[in-house]
């Protein structure tokens, strides 16, 4: 996939750094994804534990969602100023020890301050990584890597319901947390094969003050991220988050059958964040995301109105399919979009303010299962959320291909 020597395609980057670039930003987001999906699976054991109700242990996932878009400023900042390693390597340091004491936690007081300073670093560490790993390749193998990277958010995904399986019924929930301070170890890697990426020693700001002005220049551009990114948060959350409890509500699912349709889904969703990230090649990033959508909004019948395990299974395999197939392009959409001296924090930033604007998604589809039914609940949410998406790409703009690099005489690193 990757060229070699003077033909990587990628200025001053040979073609082994551009894989080790690649490797640290999704081995990132995917360690990352786990160490917030852990929790996901300790509800009931966290709250009997700590004396809590389960309404305090779900409130612990906002208040670490509260804080990513903190992350994101307070990083992002940091990459655009300093480089895409350093704060890479920070960040992953930081939230791996903030995840190996959730481990050690004497009460829940602890344990959410834990949470909350979790969410910095996850807020943090999705900008840093897409901004180095769109950098650091050629523009024609943008697409597909754009879909591995964000494939990494379900492979943590997976891994956590893994963990969950195997280490939470034989040694309980503390070892789960530990598990999550392995991540660490990473920033030896980053440190001794990541290269500092050259499109940011190209266009680095003078100074913070610099990126804040120049983000202040293109505040419409920046509101319409934070828009897309809001209604794609809808769509992710709106599908994923509630659908076991909606398969164990409706069609009586137990929770290791639960377990294993969210495997299943979450393969559905690697696969159509590569698969669509590569189309995006061929057919653009907004046109690829808008078939992807619709592939969703085609399958909703099986999704939601399956009477079948198979059709259930079916639905939401394809769900996912083009739910992630339409993420998988916005790593490299928003890096296009965004200017060359704020691509660490615009896209970050966008990203996690939509999460914090979303957040109410499961609230208001819960609520609505009470008027209309779950099945509607769900399925109406995300109608209507994929027809506003839909019109919200296409009227936006795309720059698929930009180059992210000045021009240069001098000879390219081997």
């Amino acid at each position: 996939m990757f060229d070699k020597g003077r033909d990587s395609g990628v200025p001053g980057l040979s073609g082994s750094g551009q894989i080790h670039a690649v490797t640290a930003s999704f081995l990132g987001w995917t360690l990352d994804a786990f160490d917030f999906f852990v929790v996901v699976f300790l509800i009931d054991k966290l709250a009997a534990d700590f004396h809590v109700g389960k309404k305090a242990v779900i409130a612990s996932l906002f208040v670490t969602l509260v804080m990513r878009p903190v992350g994101a400023v307070i990083f992002g900042l940091m990459t655009d100023r300093y480089g895409r390693r350093i704060p890479l390597m920070a960040n992953v340091v930081f939230f791996s020890l903030v995840e190996l004491a959730c481990g050690f936690s004497p009460n829940f007081t602890f344990f959410l301050v834990m949470r909350a300073l979790y969410g910095i670093g996850m807020g943090g560490e999705w900008g840093i990584g897409a901004s180095l790993a769109m950098e650091s390749v050629p523009p024609r193998w943008r697409g597909i890597l754009s879909g591995v990277l964000q494939s990494g958010y379900s492979t943590g995904y997976i891994l956590a319901a893994v963990v969950a399986r195997f280490v939470l019924p034989t040694w309980g929930w503390r070892p789960m947390f530990w598990l999550g301070g392995l991540p660490a170890l990473l920033a030896f890697y980053i440190s001794a094969r990541v290269p500092e990426s050259e499109a940011w020693k190209q266009h680095r700001a003078p100074s913070t003050l610099a990126v804040l002005r120049i983000v202040a220049t293109q505040w419409k551009s920046f509101l319409y991220l934070v828009l897309l990114m809001t209604f794609m948060m809808f769509l992710s959350h709106g599908t994923q988050d509630l659908y076991p409890d909606f398969l164990g509500s409706v069609h009586k699912l137990g929770p290791a059958m639960q377990s294993y349709m969210a495997m299943l889904y979450n393969v559905g969703a690697i696969v159509g964040a590569i698969i669509f990230g590569q189309f995006s090649e061929k057919l653009g990033r907004r046109v690829t995301m808008i078939v992807a959508m619709s592939l969703s909004l085609l399958v909703i019948p099986l999704w939601a109105f399956g009477t079948s395990l198979a059709m259930l299974a079916i639905g939401s395999f394809l769900m996912q399919a083009g739910v992630q197939g339409a993420w998988g392009i916005i790593p490299v959409h928003l890096s296009e979009l965004s200017a060359d001296e704020t691509r660490g924090l615009v896209p970050g930033l966008a990203y996690q303010l939509g999460i914090l604007i979303a957040a109410p998604t499961n609230s208001v589809e819960f609520m609505l299962r009470e008027h209309v039914g779950y099945q509607w609940a769900l399925a109406g949410f995300e109608i209507v959320t994929i027809v506003v998406l839909i019109v919200t790409i296409a009227l936006g703009k795309e720059r698929k291909g930009r180059s992210f690099h000045r021009a240069v005489a001098s000879t390219i690193v081997e």
